[in-house]
């Protein structure tokens, strides 16, 4: 039966007038809003006239977006792709300095592929727990979500994040330098209790993880640390989770390394040894300076980077501003965060918004009084092992220039007399 009533028609399919326009922008000519054509609006958003007087006229009709939602055409913030020669082997990174508290939206949640992102039917998926088990089993999604779920809040940190900064400073802001980071509310299962339902042999201590991605992405984890504290996520941020991040099913390790939270997560393979995949001889392990390999390093080490005032902005003038950042530690609590406008020479504790959970990103800030003259701006933080930031001297030291992944260092933003900030060494 065809339902007539133009009321449901008027709600179901938005009039043309309604719809989206090419993206425009609006100028200010002579105290009046005039409205100018531009290439496109800002991803995420659809872009709409801009009235003179708000108050005097309606707004848009519910339903116009299509039932998601979409950003305000003002907002522009966006993920950087990284300048590789290929989209499917390469990262892109989060807007740090954009970011609003310590949470990241499930679209600027950085990425990082080695095979491009796979388009996967949930209702076809599912999650094969076998090797030193008493009844290998597999799960389909539909099994998982039946299991009692929880939430928690973790950050997820590629080892290669600030990488580069062994060599000294490069990135020029924090998007580049840091933005390989990114901070979600997580939803799903744990892994104590899928294994309650296999049931563990007494030898096992290593559990493979692998992807059903075109890498087949695989990494060897303690069984310990999946005992303690590893979710199989399906969840992001209350909603499922991106398949940019893993949809319809992830690996969430609180505290480790990007590269074990293994997406598209389609086998767990239970066994006495790690398997020295690629990802773990030929990748992810560093040549230190003794000419040792420091293999099977998997927690982020305390860290801590000013986002604002940052690489690329400008102070608007002397007097009071707002000195604010990320600080992580992938091995438990935040406990103080310091900020330093002198290189380092003395120290202010920041204060650190709450609550502070366990492996998580927390927002800190301190109000600065800029005199106008040049300044350098720092911060380090110290979590609840008593383990404080180090500076890149400090790890060098300790691990040569050889090294790539886990760096961790203190970073320094220099401000300039005029007020532009840029890079230096802390």
């Amino acid at each position: 039966m065809t339902d007539l009533c133009p009321c449901r028609e008027e709600l179901l399919v938005p009039h043309r007038r309604h719809l989206p326009r090419p993206a425009r922008t609006t100028l200010i000519v002579g105290g009046l809003a005039a409205t100018a054509a531009r290439a496109e609006a800002p991803a995420g958003s659809g872009d709409y006239d801009v009235a003179a007087d708000p108050t005097r006229e309606p707004g848009r009709p519910l339903g116009i977006d299509g039932g998601y939602g979409t950003r305000s055409q003002f907002e522009t913030a966006v993920r950087l792709p990284a300048p590789n020669p290929t989209r499917l082997t390469t990262w892109s990174l989060t807007p740090l300095a954009s970011l609003m508290g310590a949470l990241t939206p499930s679209g600027l949640h950085y990425e990082r592929h080695h095979s491009g992102v796979p388009t996967i039917d949930p209702a076809r998926h599912t999650l094969t727990v076998h090797g030193l088990v008493r009844q290998p089993k597999r799960f389909t999604m539909a099994d998982l979500r039946r299991m009692p779920a929880v939430t928690r809040r973790h950050f997820i940190e590629c080892s290669g994040n600030t990488g580069s900064e062994y060599a000294g400073p490069t990135a020029p802001d924090v998007q580049r330098s840091h933005g390989l980071l990114s901070t979600s509310d997580w939803t799903g299962v744990r892994f104590a209790d899928v294994a309650a339902q296999v049931g563990l042999d007494p030898d096992a201590r290593w559990v493979l993880a692998e992807g059903a991605d075109g890498a087949v992405m695989t990494r060897s984890i303690p069984l310990d640390k999946l005992m303690e504290d590893a979710i199989l996520a399906y969840g992001q941020n209350g909603e499922a989770i991106r398949p940019e991040q893993g949809y319809p099913l992830r690996l969430l390790l609180p505290g480790y390394e990007g590269n074990t939270h293994i997406k598209w997560l389609r086998r767990l393979q239970v066994a006495r040894e790690p398997f020295m995949t690629r990802e773990e001889t030929s990748r992810y392990t560093d040549l230190m300076g003794d000419g040792r390999a420091w293999q099977f390093v998997f927690a982020m080490d305390a860290k801590s980077v000013i986002t604002a005032p940052s690489g690329g902005m400008r102070l608007d003038g002397e007097g009071f501003h707002e000195v604010s950042g990320l600080a992580w530690s992938g091995r438990g609590r935040v406990t103080r965060v310091e900020v330093s406008a002198d290189g380092g020479r003395s120290w202010r504790d920041a204060a650190i918004e709450g609550p502070v959970e366990p492996k998580c990103a927390v927002r800190f800030s301190l109000p600065w009084r800029w005199e106008g003259g040049e300044a350098l701006l720092m911060s380090r933080c110290t979590d609840d092992t008593g383990y404080i930031q180090p500076t890149r001297e400090a790890l060098v030291a300790r691990r040569g220039l050889n090294a790539y992944y886990h760096y961790n260092g203190i970073m320094a933003w220099a401000v300039a007399g005029d007020g532009s900030i840029g890079r230096a060494a802390a």
